[in-house]
């Protein structure tokens, strides 16, 4: 009988078709998998993973032994091979290297994503990218290019494939993403060449399900490695806060089959299984917190380098992640009187950067008007680089559509798109009637500003949304994904919302 390298093998046999589901490994180590109560049932989620796992060849000896009950980093390899591909030298790279830190001690838990087109130094094969290193020696050699790169201990290691995304998205209920742009692909008509993973997906909140989650996340041409990570972090943490304790227990079991299916991992043993579930539900009351990489690209070439002081500092961050910012801290600023924000918020003079464009806003939410039923606003400046624009030629930069919530009610809704002039960095502006969605869950702090209450959102020190609230809906504005827009810039666009035809 022959076998289909699509299709995932079956329970108990090797298999790595794709690598991406990295995403929802981490949800499900962060978001209080296992309690009190499911304790009760480790024995069958231990006889799951077992049963039902693969595990990854060599690397046991490879890796760094850890004290019962202390802190694990865990390397998520997603590669672009097929299962077919596992016994074939040299015939994929990884496509996904992400580092996870979980410590029920520190304030977060730590997400450090490594992009694909780092220069490094391939233990006994010189200096190439660093998904090369998959290439050549698969998961083992990838282990210890990494360990060698960071200077950090690595406790466990784990593949990851596509299938397993999408259905662990789908098992979950889907996610509600906020999508920066128009992201749209079609092959049709092109040369194999210029062939790429086709993708349609509209801009604005929306609920992503499994495939179009993957697309989402994957999509990789027409920006870096660097607006790639951001994004599968932001949708990283965006599924992570609107998965339910609940929801989770109430499906442990078809959800650990699905994991099990769907990765390789050196976790075998009936204590490293035990170890790895009473850490993650330790950390579950963490936040995530992104660790930025500071990759920079070499000059002449289609690499990226990082220098040894940048490197040095972000290990550093990841191994002792800083409080993610909240209100108490914010006050104490204030009161202290060592932060200029509030100043400088309302002084009236627009920050650096930032240009008045009333007429272009204003004809935006003209064009929304026309479509949804609702009060319009729009904010009256801009970024002085870039402008409106969805991202795909063809697509007008302002979107008015209905948003469905998870009782199947519908909203009025709509997103206007501007670019930062940056390759892949957009930033948005958002209006809806449904005056309750999950982003807007559990803000950092709250300012008054030009009479109206706005709610900040961090992500570690910097600014990732601003919303306000009005009698008849919510709006906000949104970073780009890599929140190249800073403080002062952000609330400026903010304050300057305005309701159409006022």
């Amino acid at each position: 009988m022959t076998t289909d390298p699509n299709k995932p093998p079956r329970p108990g046999r090797g298999v790595l078709k794709k690598g991406a589901l990295a995403g929802l490994l981490i949800i499900l180590l962060t978001a209080a998998t296992v309690s009190s109560a499911a304790l009760l049932e480790v024995d069958q989620l231990v006889n799951i993973v077992r049963a039902e796992g693969q595990t990854i060849p060599g690397v046991a000896n490879a890796l760094d032994n850890v004290d019962g009950g202390g802190p694990q980093t865990i390397l998520v390899i997603g590669s672009d091979a097929r299962w077919a591909d596992h016994n074939a030298k040299g015939s994929a790279r990884s496509d996904t290297l992400i580092l996870v830190r979980l410590d029920p001690n520190q304030s977060a838990t730590a997400v450090m994503s490594i992009p694909r087109d780092l220069k490094v130094a391939i233990p006994g094969y010189g200096s190439d990218k660093i998904n090369a290193a998959y290439s050549i020696g698969g998961p083992k050699l990838t282990l210890k290019t990494v360990r060698d790169l960071l200077g950090i201990k690595i406790n466990h290691i784990v593949e990851l494939n596509f299938d397993g995304f999408t259905r662990a998205v789908n098992r979950l209920g889907c996610v509600y993403v906020d999508v920066d742009h128009r992201y749209f692909h079609s092959n049709a008509g092109l040369p194999p060449s210029l062939q790429y993973a086709e993708i349609d997906i509209l801009p604005g909140y929306q609920m992503l399900c499994g495939q179009k989650a993957l697309d989402f996340v994957r999509f990789r041409h027409a920006d870096s490695d660097f607006v790639r990570s951001a994004r599968q972090q932001d949708f990283l943490r965006q599924a992570k806060s609107q998965f339910s304790i609940s929801s989770i227990l109430g499906d442990r079991t078809e959800l650990v089959k699905i994991f099990a299916r769907y990765t390789r991992t050196d976790v075998r043993s009936n204590d490293s299984i035990l170890q790895l579930l009473k850490l993650a539900f330790l950390s579950s009351k963490n936040p995530i917190r992104e660790i930025h990489f500071p990759a920079t690209d070499i000059p002449g070439g289609t690499y990226l380098g990082v220098s040894p002081t940048a490197l040095q500092q972000s290990v550093s961050d990841f191994e002792t992640p800083q409080p993610i910012k909240t209100t108490s801290n914010s006050s104490k600023k204030k009161k202290s009187g060592k932060s200029g924000k509030k100043k400088s918020n309302s002084s009236g003079a627009l920050p650096a950067g930032v240009v008045a464009a009333r007429s272009e806003g204003e004809a935006q939410a003209i064009s929304a008007a026309a479509k949804v039923a609702m009060p319009v606003y729009y904010p009256a400046v801009r970024l002085a680089n870039g402008g409106y624009s969805s991202g795909e030629p063809k697509y007008p930069a302002t979107r008015a559509y209905h948003i469905l919530d998870r009782e199947k009610k519908s909203y009025a809704a709509y997103r206007m798109v501007l670019s930062t002039g940056e390759a892949g960095q957009y930033y948005g502006i958002q209006g809806m009637t449904w005056k309750t969605p999950p982003l807007l869950d559990g803000p950092s702090e709250a300012i008054q500003m030009r009479g109206r209450t706005y709610q900040i959102y961090y992500d570690g020190g910097r600014v990732r949304l601003v919303a306000w609230r009005s009698p008849h809906g919510v709006y906000w504005v949104s970073n780009s994904l890599s929140q190249t827009l800073s403080y002062d810039q952000m609330l400026a666009i903010a304050g300057s919302l305005t309701l159409l035809g006022s």
